[in-house]
């Protein structure tokens, strides 16, 4: 399990957890969960670009996703933006099948894309995963104020002069570039369930919100060390132990608190 060829999927997991537990439990506070979901939808392409190409997957990601960000804000003057949003999520999804398709593999790299397969990331990954994974953080913790406020109290935010739209992309970009280094873990299909999971647990555990902060952050930092140990011991993707872990994290928060009363 700490063999040296399994130290860069340690690494990027553990960097993976900081950025997502972190960006989660803004996507909770803002009520962002469509985001969480369709960002990775959005870098899925990215990373079937980038195979097919021969550079490192994260690059294609960052910037597939990134390009959701600009897609998503567009997307919201649409007169019905949901169901423009789902369209593009669909025609997304075909053209990562369509690299997929021609760069050759298809069947194992649809499967790792989809749902995850952390134990194949390289030496390759590793500097853009640790800009991302201490950047993100770092952003958004030095916007936590206006960020909390233009979620919570938007016209208390308008009245200091905080751009709310200015806010969003600057939230969505954040959000982007961390599904994009998730993707890896959870899969295209499962990567809100790691930013949503332990966000929304620790908003059960405590109300206050920079605690509810770190202990989103240590939730996810649990779950995907849990994830990626046994991934190796079962060789099951490491996206399932996320989603379930995910799920049992905020099950138990749920339960915890009632039983408080």
């Amino acid at each position: 399990m700490f063999a040296p060829y399994l130290r860069d999927a340690w690494i990027v997991a553990t960097l993976i957890a900081l950025a997502a537990g972190c960006a989660g439990y803004f996507v909770v506070l803002r009520g962002a969960g469509f985001a969480a979901h369709a960002l990775p939808m959005a870098a899925f392409p990215g990373a079937a670009l980038a195979g097919l190409l021969g550079i490192a997957q994260v690059y294609g990601l960052a910037a597939f996703a990134l390009a959701g960000v600009a897609g998503l804000t567009w997307l919201k003057r649409a007169q019905r933006p949901d169901a423009a949003a789902a369209l593009v999520l669909v025609a997304l999804l075909g053209l990562g099948a369509l690299f997929l398709s021609l760069s050759g593999g298809y069947a194992n790299a649809v499967y790792a894309l989809l749902f995850g397969q952390i134990l194949g990331v390289g030496p390759a990954d590793l500097p853009p995963a640790l800009a991302i994974g201490l950047g993100v953080p770092a952003l958004l913790l030095a916007c936590f104020r206006p960020l909390s406020y233009s979620a919570i109290a938007p016209d208390i935010a308008a009245a200091r002069g905080l751009s709310g739209a200015g806010l969003d992309v600057l939230f969505l970009g954040l959000l982007a570039v961390t599904a994009a280094i998730a993707l890896p873990l959870a899969g295209a299909l499962l990567v809100f369930t790691l930013m949503v999971g332990p966000a929304a647990a620790a908003r059960q555990l405590t109300p206050a919100p920079l605690p509810a902060l770190g202990l989103s952050m240590a939730l996810a930092l649990l779950i995907v060390w849990a994830a990626l140990a046994l991934a190796w011991l079962t060789s099951l993707p490491s996206g399932f132990f996320v989603g379930a872990g995910s799920a049992l994290v905020y099950a138990a928060a749920r339960l915890w608190r009632r039983v408080k009363g």
